[in-house]
């Protein structure tokens, strides 16, 4: 479970999801990643979670419009994408040979947590719900690098 603490670094971007793009966004969370000398483990998982996760609002998503965020609490990372999508994910033992399904938990095998949850956004008709979907990395920043 993701604690909350006092002290967190986040960095967030509102975007519009297209497959051109996520390369373009995995790059950006690296940098913030290495910039905060996160190690490498965190790094390479955070770029597999980013393409997983943008991905899936890509292809599960009626609007792309989405919240990605990249937080430091402790020596955790968590990295978030936040949808309008009410669709929770369904992560089941992959079949490995269909060319889709592996994703998620391909990331949540290699996360030291993951999870989802349903979450309120206001619209014109009122209140609906979207979903935020997130992994955090335990220990994911070097030894003697500031909190």
């Amino acid at each position: 479970m993701v604690r909350p603490v006092a002290a967190q670094h986040a960095y967030g971007w509102s975007l519009t999801a297209s497959a051109q793009r996520i390369e373009y966004w995995r790059a950006r969370v690296t940098e913030v990643l290495r910039e905060g000398k996160a190690s490498q483990r965190a790094v390479e998982v955070a770029r597999l979670g980013v393409s997983e996760l943008l991905s899936n609002v890509v292809k599960h998503a009626e609007a792309r419009r989405c919240h990605l965020r990249v937080l430091r609490a402790g020596d955790d990372v968590v990295v978030q994408v936040c949808d309008r999508s009410p669709r929770l994910p369904v992560i089941r033992r992959p079949d490995w040979s269909a060319e889709c399904g592996r994703g998620l938990w391909l990331l949540r095998e290699m996360a030291d947590d993951f999870g989802y949850m349903p979450v309120p956004y206001p619209s014109p008709e009122g209140l609906r719900m979207g979903k935020t979907v997130w992994f955090s990395c335990r220990t994911a920043f070097s030894e003697g690098a500031e909190a």
